[in-house]
Parts: C-alpha cells; structure tokens; sequence
C-alpha cells in the first residue's frame, strides 16, 4: 500500500475521531446546564454552541497576531497637504449635496464612574485636605469646570454653603459627595454623553450636545443630521429626555434637522464568564454570568443601521467651538477620501462584473488594490486573468474605512500595521498591545517605535456598489477578541470581549490611514482632563 493510500484511509478515520471527540465535549457540557441555563441562554439569544465556543476561548486564548511592519508616513499612512485637503473636502461637499445619507455613530453607553476614580478614593481617604496631585489639580480648578455653577447650587441645597464656603471651611470632601453622589449631581452613575463638559458665558453643553453641533458641521445632507447614539439601558430615558429639551435650540442655531436614535448593546452579545479553571463563573443565585462583549459588540448594532456612509467617534473626545474649524475641515477631507477611493472601487467592480477587462487593466486594478487600499498579495501577479478576476473581485467588495492617525504623544491607543491575515494576503490593521506577543523582540521594537496611534476617528462606507447594506458581522475575525481578569464578589474570574470595533470587527474590511493633527483629539478620560486649556 503506498503512503498516498494509507493517508486516505487515515485521515477519514482522524476527521471522524476528532468529530466524535468535539461532540462529547459538547454533550459533556450540555450535560452540565440546568433547565434555568437553558431559559436564560434563550432569553439572551445565545446558543449552547455558542457558550461553549466562547468556554473553548478562555481554555485556548486567542492567537498573536503576525505583523510585517509598523505603519508610518509614505508606508501606509497618508499625509495630506492644504490643497490635498481642499480637493478632498470638496469631493465630500459634492458628496452631500447629492443627497447620500450619512450617519454619526456615537459610543455612548456605560457610566463615568472610571471618569472619578481618583475623587471616590478621596472620599474614602483617611484624610480630609487634597493631598494627591491629582486632589490638588481638582481644587485649584474648580472654578473653570463646566458644572460649577450647577455643583454650588447643589452644594448650598444640601450643605448650606458654597463651593468656597466649604473649602475654606476645609470640607473638601462635602465638594466631592455633592458631585458623585445620588442626593447630589450624582455624576459618579451618570453616562459621560450627559456630564457637561464646556461652558460658553452663562451656557453650558454636555458631551452629547457637543456632538450633535459637529453632526450639523460635517455630516448634514439636504438639511439634515442623523445622529446614532449606543447607551445603555438604565441610560436610554435619560439621553431621550436631553435630547427633547436640547434639540431644538441646536436646529434653529444651524439651521437643520436632528434625526437622533439609539439602541441599546444587544444581549446576544454578552459573553459568559469563567472561573479561573474555565468552567462557567456562576453567580451567588446558581445562574451563569455574562458580561457585555465590549465595544466590538456594536458591529451590530452598525449593521442594524441604513445609511451610506458612518462617522464614528467616541462620546468623550470632543471639542469646544473654538477648535471645531480644524476637527471639521479633517472629518471633512478623510470623508473625501473614502468617497473618492469608493468610487474607483465601484468602477473596478463594475468592470470586473460586467465585461472582461484585459490583462493590462487587470493589473492597473492589482496596483490600485496594492497601493491605494494597502492590500498585498505576493503571489497575486502570477495569477491567470480568471485567478486574477476573482482575487480582485473579493478584496474590492468589502465594507471601506478611512481612520486618522495622530502622532504618538503617550497617550493610550492602538496602533496602525501591516498585519498578515489568514488568505496570506498582507493588510492595514489597528492592533492592540494585548494583540501583539510580548516574547517577539521585532514585535515589541514595531509597536514602541510605532510614529501614530488609533484616536477613533473613523469614516466608513457600508454599502456595496448596488448600494445594497454590506453584512458587516461577515467581516469580523473571530479570532481576535480579548481575555481579561475581573472579579465578582470577591471572586476572581475570566471576563472575554469580543473583537473590538475597530480591530478585529473590521478586520476585513479596506482600510485606509490619513495622519490629522492632534487636536483633533481630545479624549476626556479623568475629570482633570477638562481642566486642559483644549476644554476650556
């Protein structure tokens, strides 16, 4: 019997083996959920398949991913000079006037609780003065805070006193319970979209507003701005009830119309936890735990959204009007890119579907795939014209995305590479440090000399040239979520998110990287972070 026949007689034989073997697992497994496991799998809209792919994760982990380069100016990161951005801000003007939807996608959801962390562990101090640097900074300027007005009032209701009645009566912590807490402003709970977070003379706006007013500046098409807000539940009313008493005054400022929605992150979503041994991490009450998915679980709630193009931005990095000019004219210029590049893959696609483009423009399509949309295959040249056809065919019929890139200065991001993907072709992607394995020297050398990070500053194209609503959890590498380490009640456990937003849920995906000045970038991470001269 020669090897070739052995071989087909064993690898039947292993495929069957290893078949059997994943279904006892399976069946083990099932075997451990109650009858309330099941009803509470179904409420959530997660399959037991689905559970025990997610307990394979934690028992597996997830794979480094394999980088080639880090990206950089003229190596994957365009650099676009003042005539660059004109041209490219009027492609996006055409854009709109042209009547194709846009929508403004915002993250929005959780509370601003990590926003204080520093002022509740001064609540708990054993002392009473500002001690810390971080106690200090707060103090000395309090003042220039947008809520300061409205914390005084807050503080004479419940105390009696001002602001600096009670500080120089050394009641500083007075200050902080009458910010954080229920009977007071009760910013500790609230979201970060609805703390105020710039002053103009006696007005103040909070995150959200601050991003309906960009929405009217760069995203408004035939008068009107639809905004998309992902909340959370506890939150929903909350934002709906801001909203109703802001609107009006914002579309009679610019002259537009608010389309504002929300949802919710999507409980199918959720991600069980594990004990640190992987088995299921089970509540006090005998039900499993899930978690939200992280912010890669709002790939769905994307999808759910009809428009041709989506800005996306983070609730906390926004700007007052004194610097908006700048975040408009880049929002506006990468917006071009991405319409021009959408339109030379539309032509390509087009050509491709429709006729049978000689071997000359075939590879005029390879250079464009390669160079203007970062995708690389050595071995693509090499193909015939049928091979070719179909190659090109799948890289340009993808969801498209165009991200800003900020110099690197410090602060916390992910980066841009050329990573290797599963086909072996070679793509632009944001990676995260935990994406990266630490035991590689080139590696760890890549992403500490990286020039750029990741700000979220994304806009996307989520149609394909039939204008039909790509399915954008197809594009999703799986592979690439996260494995943390919580705890609940004193009990440590294995948290799992699923692939980021703009990491592995747009790993598939063309992707472009634009270099925009850095105060386009703004993020409010800690309190402190509005005492920046940026924020006031």
């Amino acid at each position: 019997m020669t090897k070739i026949q052995k071989n087909r007689q064993t690898f039947p034989k292993l495929r069957k083996s290893m078949y059997f073997c994943r279904m006892e697992k399976l069946k083990t497994f099932i075997s451990m959920l109650t009858q309330h496991d099941e009803t509470q799998l179904s409420n959530k809209g997660i399959s037991v398949s689905e559970l025990n792919k997610q307990l394979d994760n934690f028992k597996n982990g997830f794979p480094f991913l394999r980088l080639e380069s880090a990206a950089t100016v003229g190596n994957g990161i365009i650099q676009l000079d003042e005539e660059d951005c004109r041209m490219y801000s009027g492609i996006w003007e055409s854009y709109l006037d042209n009547g194709n939807k846009v929508v403004k996608f915002v993250p929005a959801s959780g509370a601003a609780s990590r926003m204080f962390k520093n002022l509740f562990a001064f609540i708990d101090a054993p002392y009473s003065q500002p001690t810390t640097d971080f106690e200090k900074d707060f103090f000395d300027g309090i003042g220039k805070f947008a809520f300061y007005t409205a914390l005084n009032e807050q503080c004479k209701t419940n105390n009696g006193l001002t602001i600096d009645e009670l500080i120089a009566k050394g009641d500083y912590k007075a200050v902080v319970r009458n910010l954080l807490q229920a009977d007071g402003l009760n910013y500790g709970q609230l979201p970060k979209g609805l703390l105020d977070f710039h002053r103009y003379g006696d007005d103040v706006r909070t995150a959200m507003e601050e991003h309906l007013v960009e929405a009217a500046l760069y995203a408004a098409s035939d008068g009107l701005a639809n905004v998309h807000f992902t909340v959370s539940h506890d939150h929903l009313e909350l934002f709906k009830a801001k909203v109703e008493a802001k609107k009006t005054q914002y579309e009679e400022r610019f002259s537009v119309k608010f389309n504002i929605s929300f949802s919710e992150q999507k409980e199918s979503t959720d991600t069980v936890a594990a004990n640190p041994d992987n088995t299921p991490f089970r509540n006090d009450d005998g039900t499993l735990l899930f978690r939200p998915g992280g912010h890669g679980a709002l790939i769905q709630n994307l999808n759910d959204i009809q428009t041709d193009v989506v800005f996306i931005k983070n609730i906390d990095n926004i700007i007052p009007d004194k610097l908006k000019p700048t975040t408009t004219k880049w929002k506006k210029a990468i917006a071009g890119v991405l319409v021009s590049l959408q339109n030379h893959t539309f032509y390509f696609i087009k050509r491709l579907t429709t006729s049978q483009p000689d071997r000359g423009e075939l590879l005029e399509m390879l250079r464009f795939l390669e160079t203007s949309l970062c995708c690389r295959n050595s071995s693509a040249a090499s193909l015939n014209d049928e091979q070719l056809s179909a190659y090109l065919l799948s890289k340009f019929n993808r969801p498209m995305r165009v991200c800003g890139m900020v110099r690197n200065s410090g602060e916390p991001g992910g980066g841009p590479f050329f990573a290797y993907n599963a086909d072996g072709t070679v793509s632009l992607q944001i990676l995260e440090s935990s994406q990266i394995d630490k035991a590689n020297p080139d590696y760890v050398r890549m992403f500490n000399e990286g020039t750029h990070f990741n700000p979220v500053d994304l806009v996307c194209a989520i149609n394909d040239y039939q204008h039909r609503p790509f399915q954008l959890p197809q594009f999703v590498d799986s592979s690439t979520g996260f494995i943390s380490t919580k705890s609940k009640n004193g009990k440590e456990l294995k948290a799992l998110e699923l692939p980021g937003l703009w990491n592995g849920a747009m790993s598939d995906w063309n992707t472009v990287f634009v270099e925009v000045p850095a105060i386009t970038f703004n993020p409010v991470k800690t309190i402190n972070d509005l005492l920046r001269k940026e924020h006031q």
